[in-house]
């Protein structure tokens, strides 16, 4: 059992460990197993491993790109993805993770959102999502390309007075 989860830079002998494709909600056909690491800051797509604390297994990964609502550099914020072993899963290890990575990208950048998605029928990431403080906004219609057919999606946001307040409750919301 997993008693504390952390997120680290990627290694070369974590690569054969993080393969995806797993699970239903995974499954993007065929695909070349991982050959690079990475890049951990946050100025770019990026990437980091999940592992337990106490012993390093290798638990999954996150991951990050950032996406735009506007022209300007205000108006971009990085998209979340996370991968669990089998093993890892129904352990709450999603949410902590998840967590970190937020809690990352809101310490290292002036982004004011991070955004998630998942399947409308993973009901297991939806929970793990609103654990780790975000919300759900609504529904991408046929926004994924996966297992051969188009599926909707969830989108899940956090806002940084959001963040701010649930990491200090005391804090006032004001940037």
């Amino acid at each position: 059992m997993v008693s504390a989860v952390v997120l680290r830079v990627t290694q070369d002998s974590d690569l054969p460990e993080l393969t995806g494709g797993d699970s239903e909600f995974d499954d993007w056909g065929p695909r070349e197993p991982r050959r690079t690491i990475a890049r951990s800051d946050t100025a770019g797509p990026g990437g980091l491993t999940i592992a337990d604390a106490a012993s390093g297994e290798v638990l999954g990964s996150v991951s990050w790109h950032w996406v735009h609502w506007g022209p300007n550099p205000e108006s971009s914020n990085p998209m979340i993805g996370i991968w669990l072993k089998r093993t890892a899963r129904g352990h709450g290890v999603g949410a902590i993770a998840q967590r970190l990575l937020v809690d990352k990208l809101f310490t290292e950048t002036e982004t004011n959102r991070v955004e998630a998605h998942t399947d409308v029928a993973n009901l297991a990431e939806q929970r793990a999502l609103e654990r780790a403080g975000f919300t759900r906004e609504g529904m991408i219609r046929g926004a994924q390309w996966r297992r051969g057919s188009w599926h909707d999606d969830y989108l899940y946001s956090i806002l940084r007075p959001e963040w701010r307040q649930q990491t200090n409750p005391s804090a006032t919301t004001a940037r």
